[in-house]
């Protein structure tokens, strides 16, 4: 297999999403595609011309064939997935909502192969990746794939790669809030760069302002932090540099699931092309308000020409950044990992 550039994992699911709007106990017709956060971003990554690897763990069952083969398709280095002949594949229901109002989602993941994900799932190849994506949603699943999570992340920083973590959070999935929040810190506290939404970073920290919240993550390790504010925009810090990035206006959300997997997108790709971070986080909101406007999960994730010919040219000679008062930016000297080689697919 050729070099990896980045290392992601977790659950893709398969889902079936309703064609007509109103109660999916009403609807009668779905279109089957597939579902995860994780695996959004690593899509979304191989769009770009990254070279990703995907670890997981599927059922031997037409769903998990499915899954396998359009991850596949997307690019991805699938040779890392694991069949599993005890446990199924998870898969979900997802409504069409017309009004561009948030889905309602139902899973039906307990107990599915992904969950069974453990440390024995590791391997040397997938060690030898330059990057990391993390996110907190298979620590949720079970104790193995929590324990699989630590060590993955752990080991990557250990071995001077660059390490991303979206908290991502989903109290449904595990035993309370106070396992939640104990446990995402931890892994956040092993990340280089940590992508909060502002609600989790309140619930995760127990502060208001994102500057805050901010300076909590770069306390326990982090080397930047990324708040996402919403259709406003994101609010970024690092050790020499912090502001505000305002959002891309968008005119009609169709889908709102997926935006924080654009945006962490943006973010990754530009950070491992060595952008400073401000332009990083404008290439995130673009991204995230790209995904909004398509209906599906990974629809709207933009393929590397897409990405020149509308950002590129739409941004052209533009900043939209503005520091976040009362504080005072300092000029970036270095940008944030730059001790790791440029990737520039």
């Amino acid at each position: 297999m050729s070099e990896i550039d980045i290392l992601s994992f977790g659950e893709t699911m398969a889902m079936f999403v309703a064609e007509q709007s109103g109660d999916l106990a009403c609807v009668d017709q779905f279109h089957k595609r597939i579902a995860g956060a994780d695996s959004n971003v690593a899509i979304g990554l191989s769009r770009l011309g990254f070279k990703v690897a995907w670890l997981s763990r599927v059922g031997a069952d037409s769903l998990g064939r499915f899954v396998v083969e359009t991850l596949a398709r997307e690019g991805l280095d699938c040779s890392h997935v694991e069949v599993d002949n005890a446990h199924p594949t998870g898969f979900q229901l997802k409504s069409r909502n017309d009004d561009g109002s948030d889905p309602t989602v139902e899973y039906f993941r307990r107990g599915s192969a992904a969950s069974h994900l453990s440390p024995q799932s590791i391997t040397p190849t997938l060690l030898s990746a330059r990057h990391l994506h993390a996110t907190g949603i298979p620590p949720a699943l079970s104790a193995s794939a929590r324990e699989m999570s630590r060590e993955l992340m752990t080991r990557m920083r250990n071995a001077g790669r660059s390490v991303s973590f979206d908290p991502n959070l989903r109290p449904s999935l595990w035993a309370s809030e106070r396992e939640m929040i104990s446990e995402i810190n931890r892994l956040a506290a092993l990340a280089h760069w940590v992508l909060p939404g502002l609600s989790e970073g309140r619930l995760l920290t127990g502060l208001e302002d994102p500057a805050d919240i901010a300076a909590f993550y770069l306390d326990q390790g982090a080397e930047a932090v990324a708040i996402k504010l919403g259709p406003q925009g994101a609010y970024y810090r690092t050790h020499l540099d912090q502001g505000f990035v305002a959002g891309v206006p968008v005119e009609t959300v169709v889908d709102t699931v997926g935006a924080g997997d654009g945006f962490a997108v943006g973010m990754i790709s530009a950070l491992l092309e060595h952008q400073s971070f401000p332009e990083a986080v404008r290439r995130a909101n673009w991204i995230g308000s790209r995904a909004v406007q398509s209906r599906g999960d990974m629809e709207g994730l933009p393929t590397r020409s897409e990405l020149t010919a509308e950002f590129e040219a739409a941004f052209a000679g533009k900043s939209n950044r503005r520091t976040a008062a009362p504080t005072v930016s300092v000029a970036y000297t270095t940008p944030v990992g730059a001790g790791l080689p440029a990737m520039r697919p």
